[in-house]
């Protein structure tokens, strides 16, 4: 069985190592050009091309597949039976969901209809979800409309980050595309169930802006937004004037004016919230790398009443 692989990130990187491990013919991987990445803003190719390449696989790198009939006409004469989509960042047209036999597949992270879009981790994480998944999905025009084929489930632990979730999900997401494409390679098809109209959400792209953290939220809301946002785009404050990414935190029960510096001592720091506070533990300067509290507190002035 021919299958056409798009991708852009580890996510889908996985993905396809375990789909060419798996021992299904990939004529033809599509991800995103290379981009300029890095302090230095070298052109960097992106996780699913540098697997590719170290597979043996042919990779194209197109700019858009909406309207582009070369694109289309390269899909159509490497004639796959189905298109495995994960992370690719391009929209699909019509014309491209049609053109491999059994159509598009797409690994989704999360239990849809729940975050449908761009960052259904970070957002289940942010709204206090405590269980999250993959879906495989076959997918038509909508954005995360199409009927799921099979849902794969994950209990999110109380101190998980988005990174870690993130890692979780993309191996099972790997193993649980190579299970579909393996059923459909034995029975020619796959049953699809329509999703339920209720319970859509949608997972908005993330943005620095909103990761700056707001002390008036209660510390459940900052805490989790720390966690959400970690590793990207980094939840942050402001100390002397200058951002601060805080990367580890929970909430303790105490009181003050938002954004207070309760105490300081070797292992954390304690800023009140609009309920109760948080206790950092790890945290990074502007300029400076991850550091404890400790760290931080031994070159710097910390004083009880500070307000961040």
């Amino acid at each position: 069985m021919k299958v056409i692989f798009a991708g852009t990130p580890v996510f889908a990187a996985a993905a396809l190592k375990a789909t060419a491990a798996a021992g299904f013919e990939i004529p033809l991987v599509l991800t995103q050009p290379d981009r300029p990445k890095g302090r230095g803003m070298q052109r960097q190719a992106p996780p699913v091309k540098q697997t590719a390449l170290a597979l043996g696989l042919r990779v194209e790198q197109p700019e858009k597949l909406r309207n582009n009939a070369e694109a289309l006409q390269m899909l159509k004469e490497v004639d796959a039976d189905v298109m495995v989509v994960a992370a690719y960042g391009l929209i699909l047209p019509q014309d491209v969901l049609d053109t491999p036999r059994h159509g598009c597949l797409n690994i989704h992270a999360s239990l849809l209809p729940r975050w449908r879009g761009a960052a259904p981790i970070q957002r289940a994480i942010e709204a206090g979800d405590t269980e999250t998944g993959v879906c495989i999905m076959q997918m038509d025009i909508g954005l995360d409309t199409g009927n799921v084929i099979s849902e794969h489930r994950y209990t999110i632990a109380p101190a998980d980050t988005a990174n870690e979730v993130h890692d979780a999900l993309m191996d099972i997401g790997a193993a649980a595309i190579v299970a579909d494409l393996q059923r459909l390679r034995a029975g020619g098809c796959l049953n699809s169930t329509p999703q339920p109209e209720e319970g859509v959400t949608y997972a908005q792209k993330l943005s620095k802006e909103e990761a700056k953290i707001n002390w008036q939220e209660s510390a459940d809301v900052v805490a989790r937004k720390i966690r959400a946002f970690n590793p990207v785009p980094g939840a942050w404050t402001e100390f002397d004037g200058k951002p601060m990414k805080i990367w580890s935190a929970e909430t303790v029960n105490q009181s003050g004016k938002a954004g207070e510096v309760l105490s300081c001592t070797s292992d954390s720091l304690v800023v009140a919230c609009g309920k109760n506070a948080l206790k950092i533990t790890e945290l990074q300067p502007a300029g400076s790398k991850r550091m404890s509290i400790q760290a931080f507190a031994a070159g710097r002035t910390v004083k009880v009443g500070m307000v961040l």
